[in-house]
């Protein structure tokens, strides 16, 4: 580890890459910050957040592998996600790990897999149906996935609606769509599909965004990264050190429309997608303006972000920066890498928060119902814990069960550490857990929540589900060049709680996009969107939480379906998982 531990003795804060403007900025920020008062965690000494990492013990036994070999690729510092969906629909949630590779075959590696892993992406089948204990088995080779290229994600969907969810995986070179056959197996449909793409796909979603009841494919792209044209870039001490994405040039991203066949079409340039050219990283598809048609967000690394307003006419135009999500509130890019886009604070729209590079902060953009968005992150309170921290993965949850979304972000940097001078992966850092508090800002809890918000990894996807179906949301973390974690949520006070399971008729299968309004008795109205994208390069259960805290009147559940159609349930019991079916409830206008 020579090389790593040269760099470490001269490194400082910033690749030579960053422009001073930058530099200068965040000094500036970094003397402001710590002039702000620290907000301590609240004093309810009654609720206990506490996650346990059962990685380990139920099974879950899979490593990152970067591919490193001391040329500093871009790619091997990035990745990667991280899947949580019921691939056999038998009502737990199994689990896929995206894997690297060597970029440079027959290079010795530098952190070569543990003995007994193989390579390439992993699927774990998890047991918890019908042995009622939680444990996964590696079923990767029975259901026929190969998948032993350079993985960066992977997006979860029904793209044929045949009630069987199908896998999207993202690659720095070919992308690869496995069919889930429904038998265990999946088959790989990549070119009969047509949605290859050679160039570095990160973050993907599977959404309707034409209302015609399937499901269509937005793919970000990152850089024009190759092997062949890798760059050298150096810290400020002038040592070799991985690039920003400023080293090389942006592509365009792409659209696929489903045709309903089996088949894809490349509609990039007629839907207007194609057009721009930037580095994404994170991808959310919702309604973000309030007129019935399904937006798409990109978090860029280093550029402005985008978010494309659906026309409903199969074409979408660029509004970022007219509806305040293209830059922070001070006018500037950042280094845009997860997204998380729910409505955290109960008003009925979708709020956005991108997790960013460290000294930038995260940046939570609220919406006015409108799709006007402002830039709320300090008056939150998460400027100051998110400001040392490089974000990847993150997502809303209500960990507690007390009705409000919290937060939380998986952090692990991408440039060495200063402060990690002799450590063999100088990446690490801990992650974070966000409670929101009744004034809707946020307080940092990860030090109260048990050792697994302790560890201090390299963390990238994130994804978010009820892994033990016992009512809350656990977490699993994919850490780059590390070991996965299970974040078992173990909170208490246990508290009320309803999980709902949409299946579409006329929409598609899954239900993506439906939105969900739960009414409670003199309590507020509680609203979830059906979505498995959003965090970074991962996909999340697809599965509706509510916490409902002590109260657990439920006056009525009302779904607006993706196709325009409502309904009504109003027997609804809480502290159960229910399966609503389009049609099979009140129709309401």
């Amino acid at each position: 580890m020579s090389f790593l531990k040269k760099s470490l003795q001269r490194n400082r804060n910033f690749p030579t890459c960053y422009p001073k403007t930058a530099k200068i900025f965040v000094s500036f920020a970094s003397l402001w910050l710590f002039l702000v008062p620290i907000q301590l965690p609240s004093g309810d000494t009654k609720s206990r957040p506490f996650f346990r990492d059962v990685a380990a013990e139920t099974g879950l036994t899979f490593r990152h592998f970067t591919g490193a070999a001391g040329d500093f690729y871009l790619p091997e510092i990035m990745g990667s996600g991280v899947a949580l969906f019921d691939y056999d629909n038998d009502g737990d949630l199994d689990v896929y790990f995206v894997q690297g590779a060597m970029l440079t075959p027959g290079k010795k590696p530098l952190f070569p897999l543990p003995a007994g892993q193989p390579p390439g992406g992993r699927l774990f089948r998890n047991d918890l149906i019908p042995s009622g204990r939680l444990k996964f088995v590696d079923v990767t080779s029975e259901a026929g996935i190969h998948a032993e290229f350079y993985g960066m994600g992977v997006a979860v969907g029904d793209y044929d609606n045949d009630g069987y969810v199908d896998l999207y995986l993202s690659n720095v070179g070919p992308d690869v769509l496995y069919r889930n056959n429904g038998n265990g197996t999946f088959s790989d449909v990549t070119a009969e599909a047509g949605v290859s793409d050679t160039r570095w796909t990160t973050s993907a979603s599977f959404v309707d965004y034409d209302g015609d009841g399937d499901l269509d494919l937005y793919a970000a792209n990152y850089v024009d990264f190759t092997v062949k044209g890798n760059k050298k870039c150096s810290s400020a001490g002038g040592v070799q050190d991985y690039c920003t994405p400023a080293a090389y040039n942006a592509v365009p991203h792409r659209l696929y429309r489903n045709d309903g066949n089996g088949r894809f079409t490349d509609v990039s340039a007629s839907s207007g997608i194609g057009r721009i050219s930037a580095p994404g990283l994170g991808v959310a598809a919702a309604d973000f303006n309030g007129d019935n048609r399904v937006d798409i967000f990109v978090a860029n690394d280093g550029a402005a972000n985008l978010l494309w307003i659906n026309r409903g006419d199969g074409t979408f135009k660029e509004s970022a920066l007219v509806s305040g999500v293209a830059y922070a509130g001070d006018g500037i890019a950042r280094a845009g890498m997860g997204v998380a886009a729910d409505d955290f604070d109960n008003d009925g729209d979708i709020d956005i928060l991108v997790s960013n590079l460290r000294r930038e902060g995260c940046s939570l953009f609220v919406n006015d119902g409108s799709g006007l968005f402002t830039d709320a992150t300090t008056a939150r309170g998460l400027l100051r814990p998110t400001f040392l921290l490089t974000g990847f993965g993150t997502g809303w949850l209500d960990y507690d069960g007390d009705g409000r979304l919290d937060l939380f972000i998986a952090n692990g940097a991408v440039t060495f550490l200063e402060g990690l001078a002799g450590s063999r992966y100088p990446f690490h850092q801990k992650n974070l857990l966000l409670h929101q508090e009744s004034d809707g800002r946020f307080k940092d809890v990860s030090q109260y929540s048990g050792a697994a918000l302790q560890l201090s990894d390299v963390g990238r996807g994130a994804a978010f589900g009820d892994i033990d179906n016992d009512g809350d949301i656990d977490i699993v973390v994919a850490n780059n060049n590390g070991p996965a974690r299970l974040l078992l949520n173990e909170s208490t006070p246990r508290r009320h709680w309803l999980r709902l399971k949409l299946e579409g008729v006329k929409c598609n299968r899954g239900a993506v996009g439906a939105v969900v309004e739960l009414l409670r008795r003199d309590q507020p109205t509680l609203r979830r969107r059906v979505h498995s994208d959003g965090s970074y390069c991962s996909a999340s259960d697809l599965r509706l939480h509510f916490g409902l805290g002590d109260q657990a009147d439920i006056s009525e559940i009302r779904v607006n379906w993706p196709d325009g159609t409502k309904e009504i349930w109003t027997d609804v019991h809480a502290d159960s998982e229910i399966k609503l079916r389009q049609f099979s409830g009140r129709a309401v206008r």
